[in-house]
């Protein structure tokens, strides 16, 4: 056996031993899904960073740094603000009405906050995040092959079938709680080779001054802050793309259902600067990683391969074992986190809360583990369809998420007047939006750009047109 796949099997190893210790504490709904609103700051910060960076960090940022250089800043630079104003304006009120209602999920909030007897937000939310979140992680078992085959030479398939088996274990098993503890130690983990892997590839491209003396040379449009395209409107598009990805950290179930799993409110504030440091190193470091893989590797048939490249070429045996259980990191924790928003939004939220509200609490996490199974195997069987550029996928997939819930949740925290049909209406536009226009316009705009717009303006126009507003205001 060599060193590299000892590695990797130690790692799984770790991920195997953290859901079956998690497994010991699961036997509630709440436990299940929010880890029994038990989390710390240190945990929630790197498990909710973690969770949003995927295996379109590792794999599908450093190709595009690769791509275009320094304008890829503009996507660091968008996540910046958007974790900033998530994580101190709107995370503080949200996990204080969370409690208040005593919510496991975003649709128990927002049926709360709305008095929603119909359960009519439960049943949008449900066709969203199983429609996107299916897209989402057939993206993610994608990056899984990508990384199997890069490292290992292994069989697309065969590791989008490893990666999966793995997750699907201690996600079962543990919940939540195995979640929230393999994100954490996936998270450091990814930390430590973005870190790393950028320093030494700079170095191998002659330093800072040989890096940049390069690519003036081969490449002087990867050193513009607009890009090739400079200050045209197609430069202003492309930024305003870039930039565009970093407000759906204003609401996106997957990333919220932290504040809601945090222990108290005032862990919110340490997490913030946890969080937004983790992005700064681990999302720059991604960028200047691929910029330097241009100077070593001009010619690529993959852009996504960049950062398996410079891990098989850069490091020896033991170092390249730890940097693809780095990407696979990056890849589970995305993965663990969408399967149980996925499995909630049905189990809980239909299951439970509309059909079956004497089930049992044994019985709900029963058919979770068995929903939890056959999700990650609808969403392989679209990966092994077609092998995807996943930085493009995940921002689709991203898109109609955040397109959803991001307009609701901020208006219903900070705007009184928002009513039940205009967070309805809201969501629809959003979601229904984001699709249509990645159909239509995808090439001209990011489509969460036109999406967010149009689900606020449906929001506060139905509102507005609503005599009777209905629900709790903040």
């Amino acid at each position: 056996m060599s060193t590299t796949i000892f590695i990797v099997i130690l790692y799984f190893l770790v991920l195997l031993i953290l859901g079956v210790i998690a497994s010991r504490k699961t036997s509630s709904v709440a436990e299940f899904f929010v880890a029994d609103k038990s989390l710390g700051f240190w945990v929630s910060a790197f498990s909710s960073r973690a969770t949003g960076e995927s295996g379109w960090l590792l794999l599908g940022l450093t190709g595009m740094g690769w791509a275009v250089g320094v304008n890829a800043f503009w996507v660091l630079l968008g996540q910046v603000m958007g974790e900033t104003l998530s994580w101190i304006y709107v995370a503080r009120p949200f996990k204080r009405l969370t409690d208040k209602y005593q919510s496991i999920t975003i649709p128990d909030f927002l049926e709360s906050h709305f008095n929603d007897t119909r359960h009519i937000l439960r049943w949008i939310s449900t066709v969203v995040i199983i429609t996107m979140v299916t897209a989402y992680l057939a993206a993610q078992f994608t990056a899984t092959g990508k990384a199997f085959n890069a490292f290992l030479d292994l069989d697309f398939k065969t590791g989008a079938m490893l990666g999966v088996a793995i997750v699907l274990f201690y996600t079962m098993i543990g919940g939540f709680r195995a979640v929230a503890w393999s994100d954490m130690f996936q998270g450091a983990m990814m930390l430590l080779g973005l870190i790393v892997v950028p320093i030494v590839a700079v170095i191998a491209t002659g330093g800072v001054s040989g890096l940049v003396g390069s690519l003036t040379d081969t490449n002087p449009g990867m050193l513009k802050a607009m890009g090739v395209n400079g200050w045209s409107m197609a430069g202003l598009l492309t930024v305003l793309g870039f930039v565009g990805p970093g407000f759906g950290y204003l609401g996106s179930p997957q990333l919220y259902s932290r504040f809601i799993a945090v222990s108290h409110e005032r862990k919110l504030i340490p997490g913030a600067v946890v969080a937004v440091l983790f992005t700064i190193i681990t999302s720059g470091g991604a960028i200047i990683a691929g910029m330097a893989g241009r100077v070593l590797y001009p010619v690529l048939e993959d852009q996504e391969a960049i950062f398996p490249l410079l891990s098989n070429d850069l490091f020896g045996p033991i170092m390249s074992g730890v940097l693809i259980a780095v990407v696979l990191a990056a890849v589970m924790s995305t993965a663990d986190s969408l399967l149980i928003l996925a499995v909630s939004s049905v189990v809980r939220d239909v299951y439970q809360r509309i059909f079956r509200p004497e089930a049992s609490q044994k019985r709900v996490v029963m058919l979770s583990r068995i929903l939890t199974l056959v999700l990650a195997l609808v969403a392989l069987g679209f990966a092994l369809l077609e092998v995807r550029l996943i930085f493009w996928f995940v921002l689709f997939a991203w898109a109609g998420i955040s397109s959803a819930f991001c307009p609701v949740i901020v208006l219903s925290i900070f705007w009184k007047r928002l009513t039940l049909k205009g967070a309805a209406a809201g969501m629809v536009t959003g979601f229904v939006t984001a699709i249509v226009w990645k159909i239509t316009l995808g090439h001209v705009l990011y489509e969460m750009i036109p999406a967010l717009l149009l689900a606020t303006s449906a929001a506060i126009v139905v509102s507005l047109l609503d005599s009777t507003p209905e629900g709790e205001t903040s």
